[in-house]
């Protein structure tokens, strides 16, 4: 497989800080080419949200570098990826808490992580930014951890209700902030073609999936000029809605 690649941050127009980090990282291997993208949201409101999420990348991008070769050579499966993934987010997780116990801060980040290897996509989720694929239709890939997607689930809450809901960013967990976490892992067949979105929460408030769809399915997103202008076009049109945010999000194309 071969990959096209864009990725855009933006504060936003209320943030004094972007607490937003992503990473995009790929290799040429005996099984073919390998990408990993990785996007990780600091959380809003709490202390050093950036530190926590740049810190999170770094230990992604150091797996790829350090870790990922050996997954490569005993050949790469679910089994191996997944408790790979794991390993770095409870690592991470105790390292962020102690760290802001040291400096007697609150600091956390999710994570939504995939990789895509083998004829394969692999993807870890934390938290509430998301992964998409754009194919024949929009699919979204992860499940919120998040509360009000608990009470949608219990029939407590509409979906409509919970977009406008005043708790719609409180988090069920979080890497550095949750005591215990429970990573949720997603795996499938690559398709040519395909098209897969990386999103923090800021990028997809104020956007509908029709939209996103209407400008990322496979039709437009044949060039990585292209792909970068819409996530641009996407980040504008957030902030003139007024999306309060930091606005992060990465495409990848599979051909």
């Amino acid at each position: 497989m071969k990959y096209k690649t864009a990725v855009y941050t933006d504060v936003g127009i209320k943030k004094k800080t972007n607490q937003d980090s992503a990473l995009i990282m790929e290799a040429e291997t005996e099984i073919g080419n390998v990408l990993m993208a990785v996007i990780c949201d600091g959380m809003g409101g709490l202390a050093k949200g950036e530190v926590a999420s740049a810190a999170l990348i770094k230990a992604f991008s150091d797996w790829f570098q350090n870790e990922l070769p050996r997954i490569v050579y005993n050949g790469v499966d679910h089994q191996a990826v997944f408790n790979s993934f794991g390993n770095i987010a409870f690592d991470m997780n105790s390292k962020i808490a102690g760290y802001g116990m040291r400096c007697g801060v609150s600091l956390g980040t999710t994570v939504v992580a995939m990789l895509f290897a083998a004829g394969r996509y692999y993807i870890m989720n934390i938290g509430d930014s998301r992964a998409y694929k754009m194919s024949d239709t929009i699919y979204q890939l992860t499940k919120d951890q998040s509360f009000v997607q608990r009470e949608i689930d219990m029939g407590r809450m509409t979906p409509e209700e919970a977009a406008v809901s005043d708790q719609r960013n409180v988090l069920l967990q979080c890497v550095g902030a949750s005591e215990i976490i429970s990573p949720d892992f997603y795996s499938e067949e690559l398709v040519s073609g395909d098209c897969f979105m990386l999103c923090s929460d800021g990028f997809r408030h104020v956007v509908t999936p029709q939209e996103l769809f209407e400008r990322m399915n496979s039709q437009m997103l044949t060039d990585e000029k292209t792909m970068k202008d819409t996530l641009i076009y996407f980040t504008e049109l957030n902030k003139n809605r007024r999306e309060t945010d930091n606005i992060t999000a990465l495409l990848v194309r599979v051909d």
